[in-house]
């Protein structure tokens, strides 16, 4: 075997072997698997992983907008005319969260942590200055005492008799920083020395700022990558109370700041939110892109707040038979003391219409009322958030409080909240190291396929280069006439050149 012959037989074996190789490493996604194992170990929440650092405080800067009803119509709307309000916002303020008392517990395999955040208001980002700005709405502190006492003759009778004496109406016009951060209230501060758990403060984030909502207990995901940031307890407790079903009380999810790796598009994510005293799911709803990051974003559907009839699943949420509020409307009363407080999305999106219509100022839309959150499904990094909530208060007849004699049931919106959050330029780009090493690794095998290829080539190349040079060898050793009297010769181009006859001497 020649030389060329051996190095066209050793391209011929490399490139099978590559090519094989790598088509088998691709079909059997080894580098994908490899990649994907260790980022289950990678992404869990014990000290000195890759993401444990950035969970106890993370590194983008959070921002939480305040959106006020200011109501303008307010004699008319006692009178029984249809309530008119206007926007005033946003207000907003950095958001600084942090994990506190991080403690590890039950042998390594779960964590637990208080969500501490304070609050830092931002001129630039605002409408005005909230300790200058007034808003008239709902008297919240006014209706939450009434409700407390409604079925009682003598204690309506003598809570109307304080609220008149004292000047305390159903609407209030207080500052934004009043109504956010607190105020002495003084139907409150008349009420409390009969009951001790009354606070003379009301607020809306009355105590929120610099506080947390109770611990947490989180699992790792070192036994399960599915079940890393899920909450297993809050303040000591793996089922609420608030509801008057197991499904609807259950502790479902992450409590919104961590999510496993590796998502899928099929999948649900679920949320406890203590703001609601429930959990909520999310769903897929499209592909995203964040500072070149890829990302689904997931989006609660209306199924999330929709009525007893539209979802039986959310019938446990009925405060009682007769609270049964329609669909996009959650009664929070139950883990607000009682007070009359209705949770809802923005200018009441994805709820039925007739509540939107019941207030002139509403008007529900996607792009600025939808929550949604981006999550790159490589990693479960959060890119971009939008949680949007909002605050109404349930006002109707109340017997023993003749100012109400007027009113028709009505759901009543106060404040919306805008919590937004977009990944930074340093964490982004210590993603996307991160899933340029993924995509790498676990591309790697297309690199054999590419070589093997390449060696195909020349293979390819070598045996056309060598059947080229057999077909001309061939050529030159066929016969060709040497002269032109090879050419003349009769016989057949044989001549034999005879040298003439000697004779010997004698």
């Amino acid at each position: 075997m020649t030389r060329r012959s051996c190095a066209i037989y050793a391209v011929g074996v490399i490139s099978a072997i590559l090519l094989v190789t790598g088509i088998g490493l691709i079909a059997s996604q080894t580098f994908r698997r490899v990649m994907h194992n260790r980022l289950k170990k990678e992404i869990v929440l014990v000290e000195g992983s890759r993401v444990f650092e950035s969970w106890k405080r993370p590194p983008p800067p959070v921002y939480m907008e305040y959106f006020f009803f200011n109501v303008t119509n307010v004699e008319d709307f006692l009178a029984g005319a249809k309530p008119v309000v206007n926007q005033v916002g946003p207000y907003t303020y950095r958001e600084y969260r942090y994990k506190d008392n991080v403690t590890m517990v039950d042998g390594g395999k779960m964590v637990s942590a208080y969500n501490t955040k304070s609050f830092v208001f931002l001129r630039d980002k605002s409408v005005g200055d909230p300790t200058l700005d007034n808003i008239t709405t709902v008297n919240i502190p006014a209706w939450a005492v009434m409700n407390k006492v409604k079925g009682s003759f003598w204690k309506s009778s003598m809570v109307s008799i304080w609220m008149n004496s004292i000047g305390s109406g159903l609407f209030t016009t207080r500052t934004v920083d009043e109504l956010l951060w607190g105020y002495e209230d003084p139907l409150l501060t008349r009420v409390a020395p009969s009951n001790p758990d009354v606070e003379t403060t009301f607020g809306l984030m009355y105590k929120k700022n610099g506080s947390n909502d109770g611990e947490f207990v989180f699992h790792t995901g070192e036994q399960n990558y599915l079940d890393y940031g899920r909450v297993e307890t809050w303040k000591g407790q793996s089922q609420l109370t608030f509801w008057n079903s197991n499904q609807s009380n259950s502790i479902n999810g992450s409590d919104g700041s961590a999510f496993h790796p590796l998502l899928k598009k099929d999948e649900r994510i679920y949320i406890f939110t203590p703001n609601l005293c429930r959990s909520i799911h999310m769903e897929f709803e499209k592909d995203v892109e964040v500072r070149g990051i890829p990302a689904y974003r997931f989006t609660p559907p209306r199924s999330v707040l929709a009525s007893k009839e539209e979802n039986p699943a959310n019938e446990g949420f009925c405060v009682t038979p007769k609270e049964c509020l329609g669909t996009g409307l959650l009664k929070v009363s139950p883990c607000r003391k009682g007070a009359p407080v209705v949770a809802s999305f923005p200018h009441f999106y994805l709820a039925d219409s007739q509540y939107a219509a019941a207030i002139q100022g509403m008007s529900p839309e996607r792009t600025h009322h939808q929550t949604y959150l981006d999550l790159n499904p490589t990693t479960g990094i959060i890119v971009r958030a939008n949680k949007r909530a909002q605050i109404n208060i349930l006002i109707n007849r109340i017997s023993g409080f003749p100012k109400t004699r007027s009113l028709n049931d009505t759901i009543f919106p106060v404040m919306f909240l805008n919590e937004s959050v977009v990944m930074d330029e340093a964490s982004a780009a210590r993603v996307h190291k991160l899933l340029t090493i993924v995509k790498v690794v676990s591309n790697f095998p297309l690199f054999f396929v590419a070589l093997g290829a390449v060696m195909l080539l020349v293979l390819i190349v070598l045996l056309m280069r060598e059947r080229k040079q057999k077909a001309s060898a061939e050529e030159n050793t066929s016969y060709s006439p040497v002269s032109e009297k090879e050419k003349e010769d009769p016989q057949n181009g044989t001549y034999i050149g005879l040298a003439p006859k000697v004779e010997a001497q004698a």
